[in-house]
């Protein structure tokens, strides 16, 4: 019989299966953080101060949907397990939501179009919740080694960066070659809507659960859903590093277009320069892996997060007319720093846990994963609309509607010098803020290699009933290091 410890290497197969669902997750995000604001200005002609409020609108939806889900895939009892299931039943969902909230309506009062994209905005992110929960929880409970769960993770972080590249580049290409706009984004979101649904049947074919964890069967309260987890020092570092730095991670993507397009004045390589810059996203992958391995995940995410505010500053120095190679080197740094604060707290998530399995006595990971996958649409949401409010204060210009032959097209307009001085402020200085914010917790988050090695020897411990001599002060050591406090 297989023990657990020797479980914990995982098959190349179940590493790929698992990676692949997160096409959908990696790619979806990118591509809304880079053209759905974008879209909702430009091609729906829906004022940027009312496209912020559609994402706002959404993640009220979601503060209630996301942990509710956690629980329930906590809780979910099958054949299958408690999370597989909701990758099969997402599968056809996936593809409706997507197409609905890039379908562009052509409702003449701007209200309507409003509502209609708000509504498809809301059915997207209630799709995403269903499946992405479930998704994110699995992932601690594939393997409770502390390396092999980098490795699962930079897998993982290679489909999801390899779909953004994807994402980042081909969309607007589909668009470009129809001679109505509103046709190319109804053909990018068929694609794309098959490219994130299709991956689930491998993803559902190659994971499996572990038998020795055990549905949870407390009830549901809101004080374990949203008190608990927030008394847990470990918890709050892990949150403020994963949402400030996907809210500067956002907030670039959604701010990068117009940048590039009105301020460098090169709109025909906006999604080259995003494509060079997800590339080396992937490049950088493995260099980072190493010195987690080496040192630690926590300094692996602050190398990346220097790297990243050094490369922001230097955006001072790009001028419009310069060689577009060095907007692509910038590009590419960008996505040199990047790449570590992503790969690294996509490998430090799954160690919570363990880390509430210390106290509770019960496999959470829905739970988490719920106020996780809520945090990061919150960030999402957060960043478009600091970023849509920003612009239309500045005076942002939407580019006007011709229709020539029954073809739809839009024509950019000229920004005035002082919207392109504060877009240059913004688009520099607003993620150096947050990654700022996401480095002060890293440094104080306690989960070491040598703790991890130590929590995850007692909990194989207590769930084999095999307790020791002095388990109770190695728990209560832990506790003090890993919750904080006495």
């Amino acid at each position: 019989m297989q023990t657990i410890e020797n479980s914990e290497k995982l098959k190349l197969s179940t590493k790929i299966g698992f990676g692949m669902g997160d096409i959908y997750g990696g790619g979806a995000f990118v591509l809304i953080g880079f053209y759905y604001l974008h879209f909702l200005t430009d091609v729906m002609s829906i004022d940027p101060v009312h496209a912020g409020i559609i994402f706002l609108v959404s993640k009220a939806w979601d503060a209630i949907t996301d942990p509710i889900m956690g629980m329930i895939s906590d809780r979910t009892r099958s054949r299958w397990g408690r999370r597989r299931p909701y990758f099969l039943f997402g599968i056809v969902l996936i593809f409706i939501s997507f197409l609905t909230m890039w379908y562009p309506v052509d409702f003449e009062n701007e209200k309507s179009r409003f509502i209609y994209m708000m509504l498809g905005y809301v059915f997207f992110s209630t799709i995403i919740t269903m499946v992405m929960i479930p998704y994110n929880a699995l992932a601690s409970e594939l393997t409770l080694d502390y390396n092999e769960r980098s490795s699962l993770s930079s897998i993982r972080i290679f489909f999801s960066t390899f779909s953004s590249i994807i994402c980042a580049v081909v969309p607007l290409e589909i668009v470009k070659g129809f001679a109505d706009v509103r046709h190319g984004y109804i053909a990018m979101a068929v694609v794309f809507g098959l490219v994130f649904a299709l991956p689930f049947v491998v993803t559902f074919a190659t994971t499996k659960e572990r038998r020795d964890f055990k549905p949870v069967t407390e009830g549901v309260s809101l004080k374990t859903m949203f008190i608990e987890p927030f008394k847990i020092k470990s918890f709050l570092c892990i949150l403020i590093m994963y949402l400030f730095s996907f809210v500067a991670m956002d907030a670039l993507m959604a701010i990068v277009i117009y940048y590039i397009n009105y301020y460098m004045g090169l709109e025909k390589q906006v999604n080259y320069v995003l494509g060079a810059m997800l590339v080396m996203q992937v490049v950088v992958i493995p260099a980072y892996y190493y010195l987690s391995k080496a040192t630690s995940k926590k300094t692996a995410f602050a190398v990346g997060g220097f790297v990243w505010i050094a490369t922001m500053f230097f955006s001072f120095l790009l001028k419009p007319g310069m060689n577009v190679v060095v907007l692509y080197i910038f590009g590419m740094c960008i996505g040199a720093g990047t790449g570590g604060v992503i790969v690294m707290i996509y490998s430090i998530f799954p160690d919570m846990p363990d880390i509430d399995e210390l106290v509770s006595m019960q496999r959470r990971e829905g739970m988490f994963s719920g106020l996780f996958t809520f945090m990061r649409k919150l960030s999402a949401a957060l960043a478009i609309f600091l970023i849509s409010q920003a612009i239309s204060k500045a005076g942002y210009k939407a580019p006007l509607k011709e229709v020539v032959d029954g073809a739809t097209r839009m024509i950019p307009q000229a920004q005035s010098p002082e919207f392109l001085d504060i877009l240059r402020q913004v688009f520099a200085l607003t993620p150096v803020a947050f990654i700022v914010l996401s480095l002060i917790a890293t440094f104080a988050y306690p989960l070491t290699p040598q703790v991890h090695t130590r929590l995850k020897a007692l909990l194989e411990r207590r769930r084999s009933g095999q307790v020791l001599e002095g388990d109770d002060m190695e728990a209560n050591e832990l506790k003090r290091l890993l919750y904080g406090g006495k």
